[in-house]
């Protein structure tokens, strides 16, 4: 059969959904769960391929590969016109984000028996900030790798917008409703009216006020997290012994970025970090970065520095522990140093929010509700950030890893229901 869904394709993790006996329903792509974790494995012990949760844990078992993580964060940038060095062959980011594509559409297909040709794409409201240009690349590239797969008919839908049809199910009120949605990539607003009567028109542009993003989310934030706290204990921030200058820091940039830490692995980088080992004032940091990239550790560490993050939402203090030779790399990470490395961060994230309720040309004290949904929405100094501002609005918090996926799945089945 041909069928409809709505596919949101995160930074951090990824749905499906299809119309199922009248109601929107996000379909089981691993272990049972609705959420695929937007990572892929290349298996150079065996050349095998794994995905999701699969992929992470392949990775940490120390099997010979590479882990690719934040795919959705190379859309419209220059590395989506490269390719990256796969064991023995090279593939282009269009190729990996297709391979990731593949698998959702297959195993939506093989969960609900439907040959699915149509799907809503949930973009965010900005791809790249201020660039028009590489925005409407990134949709087209996105698009494109959808089409490779299979998919014959495609449109896009707002994130923020989909999370709106989504939470407009629930109410039984017309409301002036701010959606907010924080994810792994993006922090994306919108304000828009919503009702049951309004729920059944087609054509919702007149009840869209406004909308607005800004490219910051959760992996931004590991990456400010880590580069405050972690890096410096790799010898960030220290100087050469002879001119007291501080040692570059493209490697700790590098090594903080989930899309850049393959980059790190190769000869030259080891020689030049050798190098600077016996240049440096404080050698023993420098002993703890090439421990971490001699050991192919970097992800590892990436992945440590998102546990204590994720950790810090509800607790005081995490433990970061990297196994490395002779001595492992054993830190505490508070929720204050977090809210300090990201601070800058969540400013412009709530200025952002404000600005969307100021396009939408109402009053703060007009709103009535705010819906929150993606993972990085419930990060205390982000949420309280953006709440500050809108103290009378009722606070309402969404399936932080299935709205979009949800209100998607709604849009498609009315764009593609015959």
């Amino acid at each position: 059969m041909r069928g409809a869904c709505g596919l949101d394709f995160g930074t951090s993790n990824s749905t499906i959904g299809v119309w199922q006996q009248g109601t929107p329903t996000l379909v089981p792509l691993e272990a049972g769960k609705p959420t695929l974790p937007s990572a892929i494995f290349f298996n150079f012990e065996d050349d095998s391929v794994a995905f999701g949760r699969a992929a992470v844990a392949a990775y940490t078992a120390g099997t010979q590969g590479r882990l690719l993580r934040a795919l959705k964060s190379v859309l419209g940038s220059s590395l989506m016109t490269e390719t990256t060095q796969l064991k023995r062959r090279r593939l282009a980011f269009t190729e990996i984000i297709g391979l990731l594509l593949h698998q959702l559409k297959a195993r939506a297909e093989a969960a609900t028996g439907q040959e699915l040709t149509q799907v809503v794409l949930g973009r965010p409201v900005q791809f790249v900030d201020d660039d028009p240009v590489a925005d409407r690349a990134a949709q087209n590239q996105l698009e494109a790798a959808a089409r490779a797969q299979g998919f014959t008919e495609i449109a896009f839908q707002y994130e923020p917008i989909a999370a709106a049809l989504a939470y407009e199910r629930q109410v039984s009120a017309e409301q002036l409703a701010l959606i907010v949605d924080i994810g792994g990539g993006t922090a994306d607003f919108s304000v828009v009216r919503v009702s049951p009567e309004r729920a059944k028109a087609t054509d919702r542009q007149a009840d869209i006020l406004a909308n607005q993003g800004v490219h910051l989310g959760g992996t931004d934030f590991d990456r400010l997290f880590s580069l405050a706290e972690v890096m410096p204990l790799l010898g960030k921030g220290s100087h050469y012994r002879t001119t007291g200058y501080e040692l570059p820091t493209r490697y700790y940039y590098d090594l903080a970025t989930w899309q850049r830490i393959h980059s790190l692995n190769t000869k030259e980088t080891l020689h030049e970090l050798r190098q600077l080992r016996h240049e440096a004032a404080e050698p023993a940091l420098l002993e703890r970065l090439l421990a971490v990239i001699e050991g192919r550790l970097g992800h590892a560490l990436a992945g440590q520095v998102e546990a204590a993050k994720i950790a810090l939402t509800t607790a005081a203090a995490s433990t970061l522990n990297l196994p490395l030779p002779g001595q492992p790399l054993v830190q505490t990470l508070t929720r204050t140093q977090l809210e300090a490395a990201i601070a800058p961060a969540v400013a412009r994230i709530a200025a952002t929010a404000l600005a969307t309720v100021q396009q939408a040309r109402v009053p703060p004290t007009a709103l009535q509700a705010i819906f929150l949904t993606g993972g990085s929405s419930q990060i205390p100094a982000v949420k309280a950030s953006v709440l500050a501002q809108f103290p009378a609005a009722q606070v309402i918090e969404g399936d932080l890893f299935g709205s979009v996926g949800l209100g998607l799945t709604l849009d498609a089945q009315r764009k593609f229901a015959t």
